[in-house]
């Protein structure tokens, strides 16, 4: 910022920037759109042109605003004590002014303070926030009127395959020290996305952080893209870029804690605001930050229109929540001794219950397209389920349970796997108890947990093959599927967020045979109905075979709404071939022009053996003749070689994906 000058313009007489409504709205926690009036906005006000600023400070005993428009002296702004906002209108300012706030604490201290709505700051450690252009209408945004159609989020009839990204080390195209910009990002990461067959984007935060090294986990600018990849217009090009690509955008967003940097949140009017002042409530151990006030009404505005802000303003599709968990209860991580009970005396935090659920509820009637994803990793009831039964109201849940004992699995040794059978079998004793996604995240590849090729047992080639053979069963089990980048190219080291992924893998074609397995699978996974028709319906699947824990051999049927849909799942998970295995399948199959003539069969679809995927191409030659008596409760069967270390997939005689 450049060096003060000698003296700040004069402040003009001018009609007021918060009307007597906004007043109300703001002092209840009830205005839908509060960054419409807090934050900066050049607007012409009295036919002045200029900017309105607006500040949330009850407790401060003044507040000065300090830019470069008046040589970062600090002008005094008008208390309006009804809501504890503090604002003022500068004439002849407008887009592209650089200001602070000087908050005369109730504590005695003078602190500059970022506008916790603004919408562009400076990049880090820089903390000053810009006046930026006018909103768009929450009617008909241009992001939003682009979108591109599709089902109602929480149906469980359209596919969904996830990308999940880290921004900052997905590729740098001008060297490992700089950064990607949103062009370039639009350049690059959306047509591979689509290439690959992915279906959506997720972005880990992108809200500003100060800590590069939190992946935005620990944001100070909730309505800020971080300025690491430049500024709101070319993420709202970004974003248009995904949209005309035929994806859809989500964003990891973090109403749950943040950073007790200075400049931001904590202690933002010299009292614990946004934040709980008592330490058990208000400060979590596990990360050093701040936990929100949820019951103070005026914070819960703050977040539930932040949520609302992203899906509008940019047109973003859906919001994958962090750090539930931590959220629903009051004794998250916390000694006997640490924590403060509900009013009922329980554990569950009863105001972070009542925020997501009006997060929920605001979004559903305001922006019924979009889907909001909860990572909540225990059992708490009803997260999918809708609010007025009781539930939380997300569209979908992240199924920890299904991640963790499927990596276990697939970590033991083969020879020990008849002893963990359970632990891919478990999931579906509740898998319709929630509408899921299936995530092998970011966290399941950093902190010496290793990448998941590491994960894998055996010598280089078992490793290969337990990978290929864990993607096609996650993709065929039922539940939306999400992918940390780095995961198609069969990343042999955990993911560095200083850096980029290991792209020279591609040239080698054990790695290139899983990228195209990981393009196949997308493309199968949203071409074959019976992999998501009855995603969230109990009879969209059965088991064909569930109790072979000797052989390490299951199988099971995914049904979509027409018999032609069915698509018949067999995995091997021993590295010994199996010759002649018998299985009983639900038709004979359609008619089809095979080597022998035509003939009733099955397809062989995929198969992770092959050698277009870096296999040794054991199998069926593509096709499976149904000419055996009843078996596995099924009227036909047919005799099979199941090859090592591989998943198969069936189909009644589709063409290969």
């Amino acid at each position: 910022m450049p060096p003060p000058s000698s003296h700040p313009p004069a402040a003009t007489s001018t009609p007021d920037w918060l009307g007597e409504l906004d007043i109300w709205l703001l002092s209840q926690g009830k205005h839908l759109r509060p960054w419409q009036k807090l934050g900066a906005h050049a607007v012409t006000l009295g036919g002045v042109a200029g900017t309105a600023f607006a500040v949330w400070a009850p407790n401060a005993r003044a507040v000065g605003l300090q830019g470069d428009f008046n040589g970062w002296h600090s002008q005094p702004m008008r208390h309006r004590g009804d809501c504890g906002v503090w604002e003022l209108f500068v004439p002849g300012t407008g887009v592209g002014a650089w200001y602070k706030f000087a908050v005369h604490g109730a504590d005695g201290h003078v602190v500059l303070k970022t506008d916790p709505y603004a919408r562009e700051t400076e990049l880090p450690p820089g903390n000053a926030a810009r006046v930026c252009a006018p909103l768009y209408s929450p009617h008909a945004p241009p992001a939003v009127a682009a979108r591109h159609p599709h089902r109602h989020p929480g149906s469980g009839e359209a596919p969904m395959a996830i990308y999940e990204v880290h921004a900052g080390s997905w590729r740098r195209p001008w060297g490992a020290d700089t950064m990607p910009t949103w062009d370039d990002l639009t350049h690059h990461l959306v047509p591979y996305v689509a290439d690959l067959g992915f279906t959506h984007i997720e972005l880990l935060p992108v809200s500003e952080h100060p800590f590069y090294a939190s992946w935005g986990y620990q944001p100070t600018g909730l309505y800020a893209p971080t300025a690491r990849h430049g500024g709101p217009e070319g993420f709202r090009r970004f974003v248009a870029a995904v949209h005309a690509a035929g994806l859809k955008l989500i964003l990891d967003w973090v109403p749950a804690h943040f950073p007790a940097d200075a400049h931001a949140l904590a202690r933002f009017d010299g009292t614990a605001l946004y934040e709980h002042a008592d330490p058990r409530e208000g400060f979590h151990h596990d990360w050093n930050t701040l936990i929100y006030n949820w019951g103070r009404h005026e914070v819960r505005n703050f977040l539930v229109g932040n949520a609302l802000y992203w899906i509008e303003q940019y047109g973003v599709d859906g919001l994958r929540v962090d750090a539930v968990a931590s959220m629903l209860y009051r004794d998250y991580s916390r000694p006997a001794d640490g924590w403060v009970p509900n009013r009922h005396g329980g554990r569950e935090n009863l105001e972070a219950i009542a925020l997501l659920r009006e997060v929920n509820d605001v979004l559903h009637a305001e922006a019924p397209h979009a889907v909001t994803i909860a990572e909540e990793s225990t059992s708490f009831p009803g997260v999918t389920a809708p609010t007025h039964d009781g539930g939380l109201g997300f569209t979908h849940k992240w199924n920890m349970g299904w991640m963790h004992d499927t990596l276990a699995y697939f970590a033991e040794a083969p020879v020990h796997r008849r002893w963990h059978h359970h632990k891919l079998t478990f999931a579906m004793m509740y898998a319709y108890s929630e509408r899921f996604v299936l995530p092998l995240s970011h966290d399941e590849v950093v902190h010496g947990k290793c990448s998941l090729l590491g994960k894998m047992p055996g010598d280089r080639w078992q490793q290969l093959a337990n990978l290929r053979a864990l993607y096609a069963w996650m993709y065929a089990h039922p539940g939306k599927k999400l992918l940390f980048m780095g995961a198609e190219l069969a990343q042999p080291t955990e993911w560095a967020h200083d850096g980029q992924l290991p792209w020279h893998l591609l040239g080698d074609p054990a790695h290139a045979g899983i990228h195209s397995l990981i393009r196949d699978l997308n493309h199968g996974y949203t071409r074959l109905g019976g992999l998501h028709a009855r995603d969230s319906r109990p009879e969209g699947f059965q088991w064909l075979v569930v109790d072979d824990e000797q052989q390490s051999v299951l199988a099971f049927a995914r049904f979509g709404l027409n018999p032609a849909d069915t698509v018949v799942v067999v995995a091997n998970l021993t590295p010994v071939v199996r010759h002649g295995y018998r299985l009983g399948l639900p038709t004979a199959g359609q008619p089809g022009r095979f080597d022998a003539g035509t003939l009733t069969a099955w397809r062989e679809v995929l198969n992770t053996d092959s050698t277009h995927y870096g296999g040794g191409n054991v199998g069926n030659h593509g096709n499976v003749l149904a000419d055996g008596e009843p078996l596995h409760g099924q009227p036909h069967s047919a005799t099979l070689t199941l090859p090592p270390l591989a998943v198969l997939w069936l189909t009644p005689c589709q063409p290969a994906i």
